[in-house]
């Protein structure tokens, strides 16, 4: 009786036991995400990560990556991913600086145009930015807050869309 029992559990599990089918994923629209947004972990109690070292691909450690200082004189990038089908002709994202900013145009940073463009025929666009040094130290950093907005040409990722750039003042 033990050995019917166990031969019918064996079958069973054979029988009521299946592959699952894994559809493709496929994208049928374009997003554009923050690339430091994506390895990055977002700041206690924030939406977004934000960034105290100059972002370098391929950087072998963290501290090999600059610290963003005021006196940081070598403009730096973010870059920009494509999520989804490159394009065949060069085409532009916009961004704005988010409210929460406490980074002042003119003064802690160079004035930012708002839109980027992403070649034909690739995944990543970048913004450059301009530290400048208002001269005055203060123990207290200023946070720049980029956001990516949608546009006729793309859709901003929601998870990804904003990064914030800490600037210390020492």
């Amino acid at each position: 009786m033990t050995k019917f029992f166990f031969s019918v559990l064996l079958l069973s599990a054979f029988f009521f036991t299946g592959c699952i089918k894994n559809d493709p994923v496929l994208v049928s629209d374009s997003k554009v995400e923050f690339d430091a947004a994506t390895f990055n972990a977002n700041a206690a109690g924030l939406t977004y990560p934000v960034l105290t070292r100059v972002p370098i691909v391929g950087a072998s450690t963290p501290t090999s990556q600059p610290l963003i200082t005021r006196t940081t004189t070598t403009p730096f990038t973010l870059r920009v991913n494509l999520v989804g089908a490159q394009r065949a002709s060069a085409t532009d994202f916009t961004y704005i600086i988010n409210s929460s900013s406490t980074a002042i145009a003119g003064t802690h940073y160079t004035s930012l145009s708002g839109t980027g463009t992403i070649p034909a025929n690739s995944s990543f666009g970048f913004i450059t930015i301009n530290i400048v040094n208002p001269g005055v130290s203060s123990p207290n950093p200023v946070i720049l807050v980029l956001e990516l907005t949608s546009n006729a040409n793309f859709a901003a990722n929601f998870n990804y869309a904003k990064v914030g750039i800490s600037i210390a003042q020492l």
